[in-house]
């Protein structure tokens, strides 16, 4: 097939890949707590079985949050060739997070402005799914008869960690390396970049303890919260500048995330306010903080919870009457696929022809489902590339330029029928 001739069919798709675009950013799917996840997976469902695709529907039971009212439903559509061949999958996340403030269009119209589609999940990743859709579709109208296996799922839950999507499509042996060859996931990563992986996370709670008493004789007590300011204190003084000089040979976008993180999510300390916002005046004897710790490939992550106890510990024995308790909440290792893997290689080639320069490899700063595929699905030929800028995730005016999803489809059905001729 002539490259020319497949850019310019999904060049002739634009209205088509912009009218999915809207449709799918309409759909307000956020996280939490899962809302309209079946409509959204039905859209793209009846899309992919009027192409011949045929479809499950699948709801990952017993998985966090998922409910009678909130169901954790994922679609996976799959065409299979008349010839043997690779099984290529596109994995999108349906899921998009909560508005917050500050927009200036209606965050869920799909608004078009200045040659971009405005919304929440625009970038992250609902033009990303429509993108791949156009690009499997414009393969088949050209080549009917291609070889291999084409799969598309739109799944749940990315956003609070992925359990109720790619994990249980893992779990259920659907994206394993016993039944794919190549994954693509279409996170916003930028149109000349192939994401080779992620960095580690670690998210704990810290609790400190203190001792009730009356809020107008605090001297009868022990503030919890006060030894939580000890322990920002010491983050301040002895973690931050630590954290700081680890560096790391992963190309991690952007640079300021090639070093060691740490952010605090929140802070809860004290009785909660009561009538018209008044203080309940007791001392607090309870404050507590969630932490949320990136790590790099070069760092054991016996070494990273050792950093936040032994800086506790040394609390402990230096501040009278501190008492603490570190708890687990959710952990995941590095990943990184070979630069030199199938699809990495495929998707980079792909770059070259359609947008004519060498493509930049990056990892990404925060997680993403390529961990599940990693860590359940022991499939490591998985990479992520798709349009939309990094930085414009889960911002305020979220927006996915017209011209980026065209050339991303372009790119995705290149390496695609690759792949599928088993050219990787």
């Amino acid at each position: 097939m002539n490259p020319d001739q497949l850019k310019a069919r999904i060049e002739s798709k634009r209205d088509d890949l912009i009218d999915l675009t809207q449709r799918l950013v309409r759909i307000p799917t956020i996280n939490p707590p899962g809302d309209f996840y079946t409509p959204c997976a039905e859209l793209l469902g009846d899309r992919l079985r009027a192409r011949g695709f045929e479809l499950k529907y699948i709801r990952a039971t017993n998985t966090p949050g998922d409910s009678d009212r909130y169901p954790r439903t994922n679609v996976v559509a799959r065409r299979t060739g008349k010839k043997a061949g690779p099984v290529v999958h596109f994995n999108g996340h349906i899921d998009v997070v909560e508005v917050g403030s500050g927009w200036s269009v209606d965050p869920f119209a799909a608004e078009i402005k200045d040659g971009r589609i405005y919304g929440r999940g625009t970038a992250d990743m609902k033009g990303g799914i429509a993108a791949a859709i156009i690009a499997m579709e414009a393969l088949l109208e050209l080549e009917p008869d291609l070889p291999g296996t084409l799969e598309l799922s739109g799944t749940a839950d990315e956003e609070s960690g992925g359990y109720g999507g790619v994990a249980y499509l893992c779990e259920q042996g659907l994206l394993t390396r016993d039944t794919v060859d190549h994954v693509i996931i279409p996170e916003p990563l930028n149109k000349d970049r192939v994401c080779l992986g992620h960095r580690g996370v670690w998210w704990a709670e810290i609790e400190t303890f203190g001792r009730i008493a009356h809020g107008s004789m605090p001297c009868l007590g022990d503030s919890a919260i006060r030894h939580m300011g000890a322990v920002l204190g010491a983050m301040e003084t002895t973690l931050y500048p630590q954290l700081a000089r680890k560096t790391t040979a992963m190309p991690v976008v952007p640079d300021g995330a090639k070093q060691s993180t740490l952010n605090i999510n929140s802070l809860h300390g004290g009785q909660g306010e009561g009538h018209d916002g008044l203080p309940a005046p007791v001392v607090a004897d309870s404050c507590r903080m969630i932490i949320d710790r990136r790590f790099l490939i070069e760092e054991p992550l016996d070494t990273v919870k050792g950093e936040v106890r032994e800086m506790l510990e040394s609390l402990t024995g230096s501040r009278t009457g501190f008492r603490y308790a570190l708890r687990d909440l959710f952990e995941v290792h590095p990943t990184m696929t070979n630069k030199d893997a199938p699809v990495a290689r495929s998707v980079a080639e792909a770059i070259r022809t359609v947008l004519g320069r060498d493509p930049d490899y990056v990892v990404s700063p925060g997680t993403y489902d390529q961990k599940h595929i990693d860590r359940i699905g022991r499939l490591h030929n998985c990479i992520a590339y798709g349009p939309g800028i990094l930085d414009l995730a889960h911002t305020p005016d979220e927006y996915v330029g017209i011209d980026d999803l065209v050339t991303s489809a372009q790119v995705m059905a290149l390496a695609t029928y690759q792949l599928v001729h088993g050219h990787g």
